[in-house]
């Protein structure tokens, strides 16, 4: 069973990533929280209970993703989990300042529920695979 978890804002955004999830053959169990604060302070008080993966969305209240990242991988503990940014802008630079910053993959927030599927499943499959390994920067952004 892998451990997922999932910081978003967007509450309807959360619930179509735990139906698609649902319809995924990967037996998961999917935490939410929805703000960054609520992030930082859960993984504080459970640093013995980390995910395996962290599906991390950029923009949300009190403190972004990209802050979220930050002190992720500044920590000792945190650093090793693999996060997926999940996020509707795709600004190249931005791109780029996540992966220098060590976001494991990113995937643009898609409308289309099938895209949705695919697109967990594959950073989902990829980070199993490679044991959480960061791909090459070629790799980074998870496309349908």
């Amino acid at each position: 069973m892998i451990n997922l978890l999932l910081a978003d804002d967007d509450i309807d955004d959360c619930l179509f990533f735990q139906e698609a999830l649902d319809e995924l053959t990967i037996l998961a169990n999917l935490n939410t929280v929805n703000d960054g604060v609520q992030l930082m302070e859960l993984l504080n008080n459970q640093p013995y209970n980390l995910p395996d993966i962290l599906f991390l969305d950029l923009n949300m209240p009190r403190k972004s993703g990209f802050e979220c990242l930050t002190e992720l991988k500044l920590h000792t503990i945190f650093n090793v989990i693999p996060v997926v940014i999940f996020s509707t802008s795709l600004d190249p630079e931005v791109v780029n300042n996540l992966y220098n910053n060590g976001a494991h993959y990113f995937i643009r927030k898609p409308g289309d529920f099938n895209i949705l599927k695919k697109v967990i499943h594959e950073a989902t499959i990829r980070l199993e695979l490679n044991k959480a390994q960061r791909p090459e920067r070629i790799n980074f952004i998870i496309q349908s």
